[in-house]
């Protein structure tokens, strides 16, 4: 069993910031990448940023030089820094894990909304 669980979400205004985590738990082995998704109401889950073992790093080009993702591999956790951020950040931010190279867990998702 693994269990995958997002905090950090809540209310901000525009302009402002937020700092998601997520962290695995359970039968870990070989955490290989993290990363973060998203999904706004009405909207297919879209893609955010990745992370891998190595340190690399990929963007959505809307997140690009307001999102930054990290990781603490000793503590199994994967960080997204939101700044700058926009109403049309609004979304439930999800959060996932692969081990090797095809076994993927996620999170249940934590909701930011950014007022105007």
């Amino acid at each position: 069993q693994v269990q995958v669980v997002e905090s950090g979400g809540g209310l901000v205004q525009a302009g402002g910031a937020l700092r998601l985590s997520c962290a695995a738990s359970g039968n870990i082995f070989s955490i290989n990448v993290m990363g973060w998704y998203r999904q706004a109401p009405g909207k297919q889950r879209e893609f955010i940023a990745v992370i891998t073992s190595g340190g690399s790093t990929n963007y959505a080009d809307s997140v690009k030089g307001r999102l930054a993702i990290s990781r603490d591999n000793a503590k199994n956790t994967v960080y997204l820094q939101m700044n700058s951020l926009k109403p049309e950040d609004t979304a439930v931010y999800y959060c996932y894990v692969q081990m090797g190279a095809s076994r993927v867990y996620w999170g249940q998702g934590t909701q930011v909304t950014v007022s105007s």
